[in-house]
């Protein structure tokens, strides 16, 4: 929440004509206050919504023309729960692996090894990043179907 403080002169604030803005900017809440007779204080504290909150209002969007365009909704509610439960299960997964005394630092270490590998072999000379340059762009191009 952004707030801004300013002491203006006692003369009244005139708005002659609006002005159309391409945006919303947001809600705004002023307070004023008489200092000193001749002096006035204004208040402004900005509060609006965040991008996140228009983000969601497009997923939730998006999820109810799905779902208003599908015909087997009981396949869609299964595939949701499905998903629910897939989640679930992985992170128990991951939990119970991590708890075991070995094989964390086993993978660590695969990691480590992997990362060092990648490196020598595609980032290190030019020739070899321009191979993997071709590689992805080549992979890019498969997905797309280009």
């Amino acid at each position: 929440m952004a707030s801004i403080l300013a002491t203006l002169p006692a003369t009244p604030l005139v708005h002659h004509k609006p002005q159309p803005l391409l945006t919303t900017v947001g809600t705004f809440s002023v307070s004023t206050s008489k200092e000193r007779g001749n002096r006035l204080a204004v208040v402004v504290k900005a509060m609006g919504e965040s991008s996140d909150s228009s983000t969601s209002l497009s997923v939730v969007k998006s999820v109810q023309s799905i779902w208003d365009k599908s015909e087997d909704r009981v396949a869609i509610i299964g595939l949701g729960f499905a998903g629910v439960v897939a989640v679930w299960a992985s992170a128990n997964i991951l939990t119970a692996i991590d708890k075991l005394p070995l094989i964390p630092s086993t993978l660590e270490f695969i990691g480590i090894l992997f990362s060092a590998w990648f490196t020598y072999r595609y980032l290190l000379f030019k020739p070899d990043r321009e191979e993997l340059f071709q590689s992805i762009k080549k992979s890019i191009s498969d997905i797309l179907g280009q």
